[in-house]
């Protein structure tokens, strides 16, 4: 992998209905990732469903979707 898994890590889903879409890690539970973004739900992905792109995003654990949206768009 190119990164490490952890939370404001910017990732593309490589599998499932949204796969190819970017998403921000939120948040790490055991085995799993909770994912957000733009054009993908706030849900709980396996970690090996996910492709860490190198880039990191300022996010608190647990934040909510509109910090998320913003942190992705670059406003703070």
């Amino acid at each position: 992998m190119a990164a490490a898994i952890e939370v404001g890590v910017v990732c593309i889903k490589t599998k499932g209905r949204e796969a190819g879409r970017k998403a921000v890690i939120v948040d790490i539970e055991k085995g799993f990732a909770i994912i957000d973004g733009l054009n993908v739900k706030r849900k709980k992905c396996n970690i090996f469903h996910l492709f860490p792109t190198g880039k990191r995003v300022s996010l608190k654990k647990g934040a909510k979707h509109e910090e998320v949206l913003n942190a992705l768009k670059g406003g703070k």
